[in-house]
């Protein structure tokens, strides 16, 4: 696989035709504002720049299980009130982004390095799925069930997503289902199984000590 550093040299380029989609299908209130200062009043160039993402270019070892990192409102509070983010995604070999939603945008995620399953359903159950081989785009419509899996044994991924939001939001459907209170046996009618299968399901998604 090619260096992360040679790999990553799209992310300017990147960044500004991403910047460009999801201005054009922006979902966040517009502001009556050029943009939102902070409370203190303070701007300067440093409250527009975000270093969140240096360490991809830095030389650090890439990571043993999956990982996202994010340029949301809440990393990067300029954001605000603009209708844009960004997540980097990196996968190692055989790992997941389990199903989940984004309730406030559509994403739009371009694969960097490496090959990456897919899909999305839609509201009648449809399910789209497809390979992706560096290079290419997928979009995720706003709020549907979607995942990412990294099939490929041997070699990892590289991806970046951008939301026409400040603020996408994630629902993890594992984490919502499993990992609050709701109650088992509700679960377990749900699910038609019975109330240990869904105990031994939370147990596997409880924070270990």
């Amino acid at each position: 696989m090619a260096s992360r550093t040679s790999t990553l040299k799209f992310f300017s380029l990147l960044i500004s035709s991403f910047a460009i989609v999801q201005m054009a299908t922006a979902g966040d209130p517009d502001i009556i504002t050029d943009f939102i200062a902070p409370p203190n009043g303070t701007v300067d160039g440093n409250f527009f720049t975000y270093t969140g993402f240096r360490v991809l270019v830095g030389g650090v070892p890439p990571p043993t299980a999956f990982k996202v990192l994010k340029a949301t409102l809440a990393e990067f509070p300029a954001l605000d009130g603009l209708s844009v983010s960004y997540a980097v995604l990196e996968f190692p070999s055989g790992t997941t982004n389990p199903p989940h939603t984004h309730p406030r945008s559509a994403e739009l995620l371009f694969l960097i390095d490496g090959t990456l399953e897919v899909g999305f359903i839609d509201t009648k159950n449809n399910l789209f799925t497809q390979t992706l081989q560096a290079g290419d785009l997928f979009v995720f419509p706003k709020g549907l069930v979607h995942f990412q899996y990294k099939a490929d044994a041997q070699n990892p991924a590289l991806a970046v997503s951008a939301f026409g939001s400040a603020n996408a939001g994630t629902v993890s459907l594992p984490n919502t289902l499993f990992t609050t209170d709701i109650d088992d046996n509700v679960l377990a009618i749900s699910f038609k199984t019975d109330v240990a299968t869904i105990q031994k399901l939370k147990a596997g998604l409880a924070p270990k000590p």
